[in-house]
């Protein structure tokens, strides 16, 4: 079964890359992820997602331009649905280039996540499965958040230290934020 892969990062791509070619997966990666902020960020996040698909052999689709705009466009005044807009611009996405390739199904690596909001980008990816006709295969990734991390760091990848949008590298360094508790995006 060929697979497509959305790939937010290369850390967060390791793990659930290995378990499924381990399930007899042929994956193929796509990196689409127009909230990264700023683009220094983008380009360190970019380069590590090459390093993990060259030293995995990981076929691998990069939308590589620096595309902020549709992202901000759709949280403006939608912060506190940031997350959710987020997800269905990438899943909505990965679920047409999925189709175009005429793979058999399409996955996320942010199932990978702890941080992520898991309930909600399984609603919406299975939402753009079925408006673009092509099966989501669900995996709950977390239980590889070590060996993942391990995978990445034997790699040398660069390991961020936020989702990756302006919101969340807010909530990561500024203190007021964290105090109220508002969290990782």
């Amino acid at each position: 079964m060929k697979l497509l892969l959305h790939a937010c990062c290369g850390p967060c791509t390791a793990y659930p890359l290995t378990l499924l070619r381990d399930e007899g997966f042929t994956v193929h990666g796509f990196f689409y992820n127009p909230n990264i902020h700023p683009f220094q960020e983008f380009q360190r996040r970019l380069a590590a997602m090459d390093s993990l698909a060259q030293q995995t052999g990981l076929a691998m689709e990069c939308h590589r331009e620096y595309d902020l705009a549709p992202y901000l466009r759709g949280v403006v005044f939608h912060e506190e649905e940031r997350c959710a807009i987020c997800y269905r611009l990438r899943l909505e996405a990965v679920a047409a280039k999925a189709r175009a390739l005429n793979a058999d199904g399409f996955t996320t690596t942010l199932l990978y996540s702890r941080y992520q909001k898991h309930a909600l980008i399984r609603q919406i990816a299975e939402e753009c499965a079925a408006s673009h006709n092509i099966p989501f295969v669900y995996r709950d990734f977390r239980s590889g958040w070590q060996q993942g991390i391990d995978l990445a760091k034997a790699m040398g990848l660069y390991r961020q230290p936020y989702c990756g949008c302006i919101f969340s590298e807010q909530e990561r360094y500024d203190r007021s934020c964290q105090r109220q508790g508002e969290g990782k995006g």
